[in-house]
């Protein structure tokens, strides 16, 4: 079992479950988004934090009131996205890289 944890890329993907499965099935609003109201002809979009859950539509998605017509990330909340569930088990498996580069050297 440590042989297996030792290799940067099954740290890599570890990481990324381990990281991006509370942010898709917990309502944690930390991503820049946006949501469309409708109300008869008139349309206001409120730049507002978005959580992966609320925008991959796991609860929400069928349920919504009415009034609101869309939602979305911007592409700052996408970027916040990628860095978080890919970024941060990047750096930590590249540290276990690093950390074993320095042994056998």
């Amino acid at each position: 079992m440590k042989q297996f944890l030792l290799k940067p890329l099954h740290i890599f993907l570890i990481g990324i479950l381990l990281i991006g499965t509370p942010l898709f099935l917990l309502p944690i609003n930390l991503f820049d988004g946006a949501i469309v109201y409708k109300s008869g002809i008139s349309t206001m979009v409120e730049p507002r934090p978005l959580s992966l859950h609320f925008v991959s539509g796991l609860e929400y998605g069928k349920n919504l009131p009415k009034e609101i017509a869309d939602y979305y990330l911007t592409a700052k909340g996408y970027l916040f996205a990628a860095l978080f569930i890919l970024g941060l088990p990047a750096l930590i498996a590249y540290r276990i890289k690093i950390g074993k580069q320095k042994k056998n050297a």
